[in-house]
């Protein structure tokens, strides 16, 4: 199986103008198979709604620690955002064109964005890119940036890596 690589950030994607002054920004690719969907919603949700057991278990675990300074949960994110319009695992959905789909949330000690974007790759092939915008507010969203940043390194990869299977079937 192909497996996703670090790329640079899409220059083509909604969230340049907060590429500036970003406290994280990076980006992942992974070559779809032949035959995966064209619809870049479908590949987000196989992307992130679709998690392993570790991530949901990493999830959990950041969920109990922020609680503990009053950092929203992932499931209150989803359940605020869901009553305002669609999300994405519990990710608000901000934006969505053919090739592009943005989702994010702001809070107190950071803001995030996530662009999934389907593009064509140099062997006349297609791939799905995540790219990651995250700002910081305080010193709390930049201790829990330097916590999480190792952790997302890996599950990012491991999400696109678990939509390309998905494509497969």
């Amino acid at each position: 199986m192909t497996k996703a690589r670090a790329v640079p950030m899409p220059s083509n994607s909604v969230l340049t103008p907060l590429y500036a002054g970003a406290d994280l920004l990076d980006a992942f690719a992974i070559r779809l198979p032949a035959g995966a969907s064209d619809d870049v919603e479908v590949l987000a949700r196989a992307a992130l709604e679709r998690q392993a057991w570790w991530i949901r278990a990493l999830t959990r675990v950041r969920d109990i620690v922020m609680a503990t300074v009053g950092v929203k949960s992932s499931r209150a994110v989803g359940l605020a955002a869901a009553a305002r319009g669609p999300v994405i695992g519990f990710f608000p959905v901000l934006s969505k064109s053919a090739t592009e789909l943005v989702v994010g949330a702001d809070d107190r000690h950071l803001d995030f964005r996530v662009t999934i974007q389907l593009r064509p790759d140099a062997a006349n092939g297609r791939e799905l890119v995540a790219g990651t915008v995250v700002h910081c507010h305080n010193r709390l969203g930049r201790i829990y940036l330097t916590t999480i940043v190792p952790f997302h390194r890996v599950i990012v990869p491991a999400s696109l890596e678990q939509a390309a299977r998905a494509m497969k079937s």
